[in-house]
């Protein structure tokens, strides 16, 4: 490894964090230095190694071919490099940190947190809500939950539940709610941004969704949520985002069947799982608390 001498590993760190991330900028944030101390350890590595690593172009910077290898390989070296550090950090080990979707934070998961901490009083969870999928491989996050078909590469998944969908709205819309083509004379609560078409429900009971009218449109699945808790409308939801308002009576489901689609709550993890103690625990609790699956579709 004598050849490491001859090359900084700050300037490696700068090489790596551009490479992966794709900017300047974005490599800066990640180091806590200014974009120019960026670029120059870019430019010393450069003059150390005699190679260029990086193309000058006006639209930014472009990895050659050798600075494509380089990246690769550094970007493997600074993950074990990074597990390495962790191993000696007992906060790290005692705090999990876990990305997950706001809405399952907000409407279920903070609710609960409390019975995983009962069982395990000695690991501290941080919450990171997030619908982006975090690389675990390359973060701090020990494992995401995220809404999805499961075809994310080079991670380790495991299916939680699959998601059904229904139509949830206040008890007082639901009293002259008898058949699915009621639903043309209400509002419709819509949220633009979200994973979830009315007519996965709409088809098996062989309407379109042409039967559908206009209705607020909040681009956020909790203020959905709640604006049909208001009695704004009816919303297309799915279980545990509605868990609690179901059980409550704040919300009921006008019609008892529930359709499946083809998403599911996975369990996102890097592809060597991380060392942290509390990752198994949380799994099986998380496991646990969650809804069955519902008997009637």
């Amino acid at each position: 490894m004598k050849n490491l001498n001859k090359v900084h590993l700050s300037g490696l760190r700068a090489v790596e964090a551009v490479g992966r991330l794709g900017s300047l900028k974005e490599a800066a944030s990640e180091l806590g230095v200014t974009i120019g101390a960026v670029s120059q350890q870019l430019q010393k590595t450069e003059r150390q190694l005699g190679r260029t690593l990086f193309e000058r172009r006006p639209g930014g910077l472009r990895k050659t071919p050798l600075g494509e290898e380089i990246v690769r390989r550094l970007t493997v070296a600074m993950t074990e490099l990074s597990a390495a550090v962790d191993l000696a950090d007992t906060d790290r080990n005692d705090t999990l940190t876990v990305s997950i979707p706001p809405v399952l934070a907000e409407k279920w998961l903070v609710k609960r947190l409390s019975g995983f901490h009962r069982q395990n009083s000695h690991i501290r969870v941080r919450l990171d809500a997030s619908v982006t999928l975090i690389d675990p491989n390359r973060s701090d996050v020990d494992l995401c939950i995220r809404v999805g078909r499961g075809e994310w590469s080079g991670v380790r998944l495991e299916k939680l539940i699959d998601q059904c969908v229904f139509p949830v709205c206040s008890p007082g819309l639901a009293k002259n709610l008898t058949h699915p083509a009621d639903l043309a004379d209400y509002p419709i609560i819509t949220d633009p941004d979200g994973m979830f078409e009315w007519d996965a429900w709409l088809g098996p009971n062989g309407l379109s969704t042409g039967v559908l009218g206009d209705g607020p449109v909040f681009t956020n699945a909790s203020l959905c949520i709640d604006a049909a808790i208001a009695g704004l409308g009816i919303f297309l939801a799915w279980e545990p985002a509605v868990t609690d308002a179901l059980e409550a009576g704040q919300l009921v489901t006008p019609f008892p069947d529930r359709y499946p689609t083809d998403f599911a709550y996975w369990i996102v993890e890097a592809e060597h799982p991380s060392a942290n103690a509390g990752v198994a625990a949380f799994k099986r609790w998380l496991k646990d608390a969650l809804p069955k699956p519902p008997t009637r579709y």
